[in-house]
């Protein structure tokens, strides 16, 4: 790791704290002696959405999250709504290719919206 004060490369560990997300790590240069903060964390991978046509689209998680707002219009509150796209996000990242059907990424939302309100289950299902 560079040292951001004079560009050493010789940088030495002080202490290093890891989170659910990141890892924190205090640095200080072999050099200058002087101390700095750096984060690492694990790169997302971008998925892929395959749509009906054969086209490839970037995956977007705003666009699962308007769907379910649209469909639990008036049923739920915010915090389950993120809570929700969450765990299809989750589900779809973890799953073995970053190419996913759009057909698939449908039915896990109706899976999640069929276990807390049936309503909002109908509506996204009639659409």
């Amino acid at each position: 790791m560079k040292c951001p004060f004079c560009g050493e490369s010789e940088t030495k560990v002080i202490d290093s704290r890891e989170s659910d997300e990141q890892t924190r790590r205090r640095r200080e240069c072999e050099k200058c002696s002087k101390r700095f903060t750096t984060y690492e964390k694990v790169e997302n991978i971008n998925l892929i959405v395959l749509k009906k046509g054969g086209k490839k689209e970037t995956f977007d998680v705003e666009k699962i999250r308007k769907g379910v707002e649209r469909a639990a219009e008036k049923r739920l509150e915010k915090e389950k709504i993120d809570s929700i796209v969450e765990i299809i996000e989750q589900k779809l990242r973890s799953m073995e290719t970053n190419e996913i059907d759009s057909k698939k990424i449908g039915e896990e939302v109706m899976n999640q919206l069929k276990k807390v309100d049936k309503v909002s289950y109908i509506r996204f299902a009639s659409v």
